[in-house]
């Protein structure tokens, strides 16, 4: 699987200890209808990929003693759907931990994948493209503020 990173332990993303994986690709959809570059994570195009086993990833994941949840996240997930639905595949014979997907599409852009990820339990996805200068708020599923009104996490 290629990768941008991986944090093996963070507490920003979700209410609870997660790891992070960082995705490769992304189509800058939120730059593209700003007009201009506001993308957070931007910077991770210029970061060299990572290739690493997902076998790997989730004995990483299994062995810290902290983690409770798996956090996909930017560049964009979706981007990656193929590996993404692997990887979940393949953790949930071993976990049924939340599974937390960041993306900028809506749920209707991606409703065909969506549908393929509802037959694994725990899957939160938060949906939505950041827009500048909208007030920020605390979305409950996730128990963290989101940058952008139109950004809200469902669990399937």
């Amino acid at each position: 699987m290629i990768l941008k990173g991986l944090i093996d332990t963070d507490f920003v993303n979700y209410k609870f200890p997660c790891m992070v994986l960082e995705f490769p690709f992304c189509s800058f959809k939120c730059d593209k209808e700003c007009g201009k570059r506001v993308c957070q994570n931007s910077t991770l195009t210029n970061a060299p990929n990572i290739e690493i086993n997902i076998d790997k990833i989730i004995e990483r994941y299994v062995s810290n003693p902290i983690t409770q949840a798996i956090c996909f996240q930017g560049l964009e997930p979706f981007d990656s759907a193929i590996e993404m639905v692997g990887l979940i595949r393949k953790f949930r014979k071993v976990t049924n931990d939340d599974i937390v997907i960041y993306t900028g599409y809506m749920e209707h852009e991606i409703k065909d994948l969506v549908d393929i990820l509802r037959k694994y339990s725990n899957i939160i996805i938060k949906y939505g493209r950041y827009i500048p200068n909208q007030k920020s708020h605390l979305d409950e599923v996730l128990g963290v503020r989101l940058a952008s009104n139109n950004q809200y996490a469902e669990r399937l």
